[in-house]
């Protein structure tokens, strides 16, 4: 099984590892594309007033044109450590022990828009990129990702896919590929948003603590109600409901 995560804009700084490997990060079919765009990145951000228009940045902002400009030589740290926000407080990686943090190396991708989709334990810099974000010199990104990601992703296994619809859009898990999407909702079937990402959290984190060899979506079902997780089918087709209080 391979999770697939939404990133998050907020993210921890600094970081204990050495610069930036492309060549280390999971699905390294995808390098030609994460060197592209990070090569276009860090070319836009040597020009600061232009950078923060393209990223939609404010003056007080400054500093992550910066940190854009330097992703090459700065330090990293696992991708689930980097990022914060909602969904990483509620999973809290750096409270799990050993055997769990594994698991999520194994099992967990988390879809950046620079990088694609890197593994939990892959050392990333700091960076700002949007999904939405147009660079110039590059394609749209949904253009520079889909079709490269699907296909990375075409032997990843029974893939469980906690993207948001802007990272889904950046690399579509293929037909061929057993998947099922996750959405979170009331009772009532009510779609959430704040609690949408501490469910996802709180379910990645359920999974890193029980290790199930889970294959598909009924294996996923029969898991969540032996551990008190409230999941059921949904009426469309290839998605799985996720059931939190509002």
């Amino acid at each position: 099984m391979k999770i697939l995560l939404p990133p998050s804009e907020t993210k921890r700084p600094g970081g204990s590892g050495g610069p930036l490997r492309l060549e280390s990060l999971a699905l390294p079919a995808l390098t030609p594309q994460r060197a592209e765009l990070i090569d276009a990145l860090v070319a836009l951000c040597a020009d600061e007033s232009e950078a923060r228009r393209v990223l939609k940045l404010s003056e007080r902002q400054a500093g992550e044109v910066e940190r854009n400009r330097m992703l090459r030589a700065a330090p990293t740290m696992a991708a689930i450590d980097r990022y914060t926000g909602v969904l990483y407080d509620a999973l809290d990686a750096a409270s799990l022990d050993r055997q769990a943090r594994h698991w999520l190396g194994e099992h967990v991708l988390i879809h950046s828009a620079p990088f694609g989709p890197i593994g939990a334990l892959d050392e990333i810099p700091v960076y700002r990129l949007a999904a939405g974000t147009s660079l110039p010199g590059i394609r749209a990104l949904r253009r520079h990702w889909a079709q490269a990601t699907s296909e990375a992703l075409t032997a990843a296994g029974f893939v469980l896919d906690l993207r948001s619809e802007s990272y889904v859009a950046l690399g579509p898990v293929a037909g061929v590929v057993p998947s099922t999407y996750v959405r979170v909702v009331t009772d009532e079937g009510r779609a959430l948003n704040h609690f949408n990402k501490r469910g996802k959290g709180a379910l990645v984190r359920a999974l890193a603590t029980t290790r199930p060899r889970a294959r598909s979506a009924g294996a996923l079902l029969r898991w969540a109600e032996q551990n008190g997780i409230r999941m059921r089918e949904s009426a469309d087709a290839g998605v799985l409901e996720l059931v939190v209080g509002d």
